[in-house]
């Protein structure tokens, strides 16, 4: 057999479908391997170039053919997907990737350590519980509310309801025996949530990074160890405007023949780490609302052309653009104007 520079390798839990080719570009393999078997098989092949999709378990995959000797490129799905030439299979896929990793141009995702992905699972579990704790919370606040009882908004507002429905002798005793098991599951549920931010803060605390990040505005320790933990390698980004660009925070772009037409933000990227540096820089506006005399001038003046909502994303993309020169330099933040909106690099 030819001698193979460059396989594209479609993974599944239990399939992996091989495409390879050699130094003309001729498709030299094509193999199909069952999970046992993909492991002997590059095990006994020569250090080569494979490719693989960005998805659950790649990283793991990756690693594991880096320790074998061989050079892996991830490549994202949205990537890999123009080179399908026609229908959808594993063979097709494999080949496609073949193709992509080729490119001069392509762009690959750096593999994680299983620390970073350990610390990834730490920031999951956490969002996952929050959304648990608000479903139970609606529930509480919608069940309650049929029998006559209703109360403000806010967490702090939740405690207060359950012992004013255990206090309450009106309520059927089902529907008593009924609340104190959602309020069991709401302790219980507050207790783990508690537990998981110390283990945040914790890892917040030894990571250099992440305390100089939490002294933007607007960051804050969540959203610093989110930045550190998402994006381990801030210097593949060419500059901050195409970090700011990976999140999502810029514009899509419709120009053509000349004329520039930009439109709403792109949303590409991480959800949660864009949400989490929005919902950060709307906390600085809201600041800059109430005491104008901190803001920045450039803050002042944005809200004076924009809602508050387009202002927040535009905040949240400097806060970026920030983020990426403090991780890339070392520095440590200096607000030049005020220690609201406005800063940098020091």
């Amino acid at each position: 057999m030819d001698q193979i520079i460059r396989i594209g390798m479609d993974t599944s839990k239990h399939v992996f479908q091989l495409h390879g080719v050699n130094a003309a570009e001729e498709p030299v393999l094509r193999k199909k391997l069952r999970r046992q078997d993909m492991v002997a098989f590059f095990t006994k092949l020569p250090p080569t170039a494979v490719a693989i999709e960005a998805c659950g378990g790649s990283h793991h995959w990756a690693r594991l053919l880096q320790a074998l000797g061989h050079q892996v490129k991830m490549i994202a799905p949205q990537f890999v997907k123009p080179y399908v030439k026609r229908g959808k299979n594993d063979a097709a896929d494999a080949k496609a990737l073949c193709e992509a990793m080729s490119r001069p141009s392509m762009r690959f995702v750096r593999v994680k350590t299983a620390e970073q992905q350990a610390a990834l699972m730490l920031v999951g579990l956490r969002d996952r519980l929050i959304r648990q704790r608000t479903q139970l919370t609606n529930a509480i606040r919608g069940y309650a509310a049929e029998f006559g009882l209703v109360a403000a908004k806010g967490l702090v507002k939740i405690e207060p309801l359950l012992e004013r429905i255990r206090e309450d002798d009106t309520l059927p005793a089902l529907a008593r025996e009924l609340f104190e098991i959602h309020a069991r599951e709401y302790t219980h549920l507050q207790a783990q949530l508690e537990e998981i931010d110390d283990k945040l803060m914790a890892w917040h605390r030894a990571d250099e990074r992440s305390r100089r990040l939490a002294e933007i505005p607007g960051v804050g320790p969540i959203g610093a160890t989110m930045l550190v933990m998402k994006t381990p390698a801030p210097e593949a980004f060419r500059s901050a405007r195409h970090f700011a660009a990976w999140l999502g925070l810029t514009p899509k772009d419709h120009s053509t023949a000349g004329r520039v037409r930009l439109g709403v933000i792109t949303r590409a990227g991480d959800e949660a780490l864009r949400s989490v540096l929005v919902v950060g820089a709307t906390a600085v506006i809201r600041h800059a609302q109430r005491s104008q005399t901190r803001a920045s001038p450039w803050l002042i003046a944005l809200l004076k052309r924009k809602p508050p909502k387009l202002a927040a994303v535009a905040l949240a993309n400097k806060i970026a653009r920030i983020a990426w020169k403090l991780m890339v330099s070392g520095e440590h933040y200096a607000a030049r104007i005020g220690p609201v909106g406005s800063g940098g690099a020091a």
